[in-house]
């Protein structure tokens, strides 16, 4: 009897791990590949015909880094979830799943239509966003908190390339 009271609780811890995997995933395959599909789509010629300085990086350069942050706000979601943070703070979701929307939005507005100032109001949106992600996610799981502070530079780099190109 004892032991199958203690496969029973090993069935469990396996089947939670599990659980734990596949909401990692999910927390990462789907905003990723949604960028990824993004940049698929928005392919064109603007932003390489554009006259680039030496410190605005090449479109493939641009879109991984693209991709990496966007692993790292997926990861920092899920960390923020594993906590049972979205409980305790619905407004991280939103705020989450805003910057992710303007992310792909301004993907789309800046590589098809090139640097206007609706892809700078789009990239200024998701920059906000972002910073409140990192002040929600920080009180729920520090580590979160730090991961998307990566991913704030790198929106403010953009934002700054989009700038750039309006002046």
């Amino acid at each position: 009897m004892t032991y199958n009271v203690a496969r029973t609780r090993s069935q469990r811890k396996l089947s939670g791990a599990s659980g734990g995997v596949r909401s990692l995933s999910l927390a990462i395959v789907v905003p990723v590949g949604l960028t990824i599909t993004t940049i698929w789509l928005g392919e064109s010629d603007t932003y390489k015909n554009l006259i680039r300085p030496f410190w605005i990086p090449p479109l493939w350069a641009i879109h991984l880094t693209s991709v990496s942050t966007t692993f790292l706000m997926g990861l920092s979601a899920w960390l923020v979830w594993a906590e049972n943070g979205f409980h305790q703070s619905p407004m991280a979701i939103i705020m989450y799943l805003a910057q992710l929307g303007l992310g792909l939005a301004w993907n789309n507005i800046f590589f098809k239509t090139g640097p206007t100032q609706m892809g700078l109001a789009v990239s200024f949106g998701q920059l906000v966003t972002i910073f409140i992600c990192s002040q929600l996610f920080s009180r729920i799981n520090p580590i979160s908190g730090d991961l998307v502070k990566l991913c704030l530079v790198w929106t403010g780099f953009l934002t700054s390339i989009n700038l750039y190109y309006v002046l």
